[in-house]
């Protein structure tokens, strides 16, 4: 069991049923079945879209990090980078004008997250193999 890991996999997930849905809406709103070619469908496929691309990787590597003892503090931390970095980038490309600054920072604040988790599930993996 991961406990940690599905306590921010269970935001996470109701987070991609919500940006999926604005992309529902906009479609129907703006007639728009396939494409993108309406701007404000073409901002929620995109904070859709780039949530879909992120996620799974940092959950795995949280995951990884967890199953092989980063102590839960440090999961902590990077679950809510994460939260924080994919909820702010949602913000900021959701709205017109687009917030870049949110933007930004959500983009940091996960490729953060996925750079720093990536390196301790190195080390965690180094460590039990030598």
């Amino acid at each position: 069991m991961l406990p940690t890991t599905a306590f921010y996999a269970a935001p996470l997930a109701l987070a991609f049923v919500a940006l999926a849905t604005r992309v529902i809406r906009a479609r129907r709103l703006y007639h728009q079945p396939m494409g993108t070619a309406h701007r404000l469908v073409e901002r929620a496929a995109r904070a859709h879209g780039n949530f879909a691309e992120a996620v799974p990787l940092a959950l795995l590597l949280l995951a990884l990090c967890e199953a092989n003892g980063l102590p839960a503090w440090a999961l902590h931390v990077l679950g809510v980078t994460l939260l924080a970095g994919r909820g702010f980038h949602a913000l900021g490309i959701g709205r017109e004008p687009e917030v870049f600054r949110w933007r930004v920072l959500g983009t940091s604040l996960t490729l953060t997250m996925i750079g720093v988790a990536g390196a301790a599930a190195m080390g965690l993996a180094l460590a039990a193999l030598l």
